[in-house]
């Protein structure tokens, strides 16, 4: 594919976005320019949609945004930076980097995503390229983090099957390695590398993406049943480990998920992927490759709210994508493998892994990592790291696992955790320990309504309900987002709150506990006061008509609340 050449759309012409990538010399544009230019802490539009693919946003802090425009001053820009961290494993010591840089250039802050990666928030544009070559010095990256690209590759965190956590998170790098994008552009702006001329020939530069990469961000997840907590239907390619005596022997692999949507555009939705076959380890690779590329081909590069790889698959249909695939690959996946998935949540407090070494699981609320009055949780991890030898896991929900501890050094760590309040959450509700929720305002420019923020104080006023129905210690899995792109997988909540404006949120109901199921629109446009009237009736219900055993998504299909959605295709009728 010439450097001048765009793939064909599907339905119309190229977006601006497909433009902006093939005019950007394999992502450099011109930001080694506005990177410099002393005149605004802010970047023109089309060298923001380039920063993404190196790991950034540009943001503004919406609480100030009013205020300044009367000052007539520009907004008060900022930049939130993305770490790949494959399977959401670090060092202690990229640990401390990263509180380092968190307090030196950030808001002193770290958030851990959905996606096993940290978020850093508030960084100035004069200090963006000291922090990446920072994270880098420490051989982690930021680039594709974000962009058009294959996202942080997920993996189980699994506090204890220790060897299988092992190679599942290994492939998990391989394949990130693997997918990572190869232009040079990255290390010229960022890490002073030397200048190159590309080729024309974009077979060359991006062997796999080419000069306009994919028509929107890939997302792949490994999970190992009986755990789901890394929600594998929800991504575009998923790969599922089929254990045999202990032993990881392979993986089925889920093609075609995806949670974001558009209000109002019915051509948008959410969709869980579906299982398409089994391969070996070694075939973990090829079958990523081959997939990305048919989605680089195939994919809308006209209208983006329709270009993710769920969207292709529907149009073509799940059975022309084996058959593309099997071509590509030049062999055949074998018939799936049995598995079952029975949690999605975590395991909590201290586990002893089959390695003999121990695991300490924290309830790190929305994923927010920093120091408050009485809940010193930075200093205290900070702390911990200093004497650690084994490992940090970012959770896909959000929360951290002090991982691979020896027995000498457990009871120190046991008292640094108590003496910095550092909680497993077993005093909270089941609720709270299971909620998720994204970041919202002030920071995201997308965001109709507050989730991170509010979302504790909606969970207060609903254990009340819990406790009045005894169910505080039911599992019952609840998320909020501020806006429909689905950040912290909305779609597979038991209970869900989608932003719609401020202070109004469209409720759903009746995903499947084990994230196997998408939910269904209650009610749209309500605020907390009809949140808490609506819920209050359906819970107490629950409480006194359930099945033994029946989870909350389950009782609301059965009872008649909402109607079981057996496909995104289905999600809004």
């Amino acid at each position: 594919m010439a450097n001048n050449e765009l793939v064909k759309p599907i339905g119309g012409p190229p977006s601006d976005v497909e433009h902006i990538k093939i005019e950007s010399n394999y992502l450099r544009g011109a930001l080694v320019e506005t990177l410099s230019n002393p005149i605004t802490g802010g970047l023109p539009e089309d060298d923001n949609r380039l920063l993404k693919f190196h790991g950034s946003y540009m943001q503004d802090d919406r609480d100030l945004r009013n205020e300044r425009e009367r000052q007539k001053l520009e907004p008060a820009y900022q930049f939130m930076l993305r770490v790949v961290i494959p399977g959401g494993v670090m060092t202690p010591a990229q640990w401390l980097e990263m509180d380092s840089l968190s307090h030196k250039y950030g808001n002193g802050t770290l958030r851990i995503t959905t996606r096993q990666a940290f978020q850093m928030h508030g960084i100035l544009k004069w200090n963006l390229k000291k922090t990446i070559r920072s994270i880098n010095d420490t051989l982690m990256t930021t680039l594709a983090a974000c962009g058009d690209v294959n996202r942080n590759v997920m993996s189980n965190p699994n506090p204890y099957q220790s060897e299988v956590h092992a190679e599942v998170n290994e492939w998990a790098r391989k394949i990130s390695d693997h997918l990572s994008p190869r232009t040079p552009a990255y290390h010229e702006i960022w890490l002073d590398g030397e200048k190159v001329v590309d080729s024309l020939d974009g077979a060359e530069v991006e062997p796999i993406y080419g000069p306009v990469y994919l028509p929107r961000k890939f997302k792949i997840g490994m999970a190992v049943p009986p755990s789901n907590d890394i929600d594998v239907f929800s991504q575009d390619l998923g790969f599922i480990a089929i254990i045999e005596d202990g032993k990881l022997i392979g993986f089925n692999v889920s093609v075609g998920g995806g949670m974001g949507m558009t209000h109002g555009d019915t051509s948008t939705y959410p969709q869980l992927g579906r299982v398409i076959g089994f391969c070996l380890p070694e075939q973990l690779i090829d079958v990523s490759e081959k997939t990305v590329t048919i989605q680089r081909d195939y994919g809308n590069r006209s209208v983006r709210k329709n270009a993710r790889f769920k969207y292709t698959i529907d149009r073509h249909g799940i059975e022309w994508f084996v058959s593309e695939l099997h071509e590509r690959l030049g062999w055949q996946l074998e018939a799936p493998r049995s598995y079952h998935f029975d949690h999605n949540g975590e395991r909590y407090g201290w586990v002893k892994g089959t390695n003999g070494k121990w695991n300490l699981s924290l309830y790190i609320q929305s994923g927010r990592i920093h120091d408050q009055e009485n809940n010193p949780m930075m200093t205290g991890l900070r702390e911990i790291a200093k004497i650690h030898t084994g490992d940090f896991r970012l959770t896909p929900n959000q929360n951290l696992i002090i991982a691979n501890i020896s027995t000498a050094n457990k009871g120190k760590i046991m008292e640094l955790a108590q003496q910095y309040g550092l909680t497993d959450g077993a005093h909270l509700s089941a609720l709270r320990r299971s909620a998720l929720s994204c970041v919202a305002f002030p920071t995201c420019g997308l965001a109709m309504a507050e989730a991170e923020r509010y979302l504790p104080t909606l969970i207060d006023k609903l254990e009340l309900i819990l406790d009045k129905a005894g169910l505080r210690d039911e599992e019952i899995v609840i998320r909020m987002t501020g806006c429909p792109n689905g950040c912290a997988r909305p779609a597979l909540g038991e209970i869900s709150f989608i932003g719609k404006s401020l202070g109004k949120y469209n409720m759903y109901l009746g995903a499947g506990f084990a994230g196997d199921r998408l939910n269904k629109i209650y009610k749209e446009n309500i605020d907390e006061t009809e949140i808490l009237e609506t819920l209050e009736p359906i819970i107490h219900n629950y409480a006194t008509e359930r099945n033994p055993g029946e989870h909350f998504g389950d009782f609301v299909i059965r009872a008649g609340y909402v109607a079981e959605v057996t496909s995104g295709l289905n999600f809004h009728s």
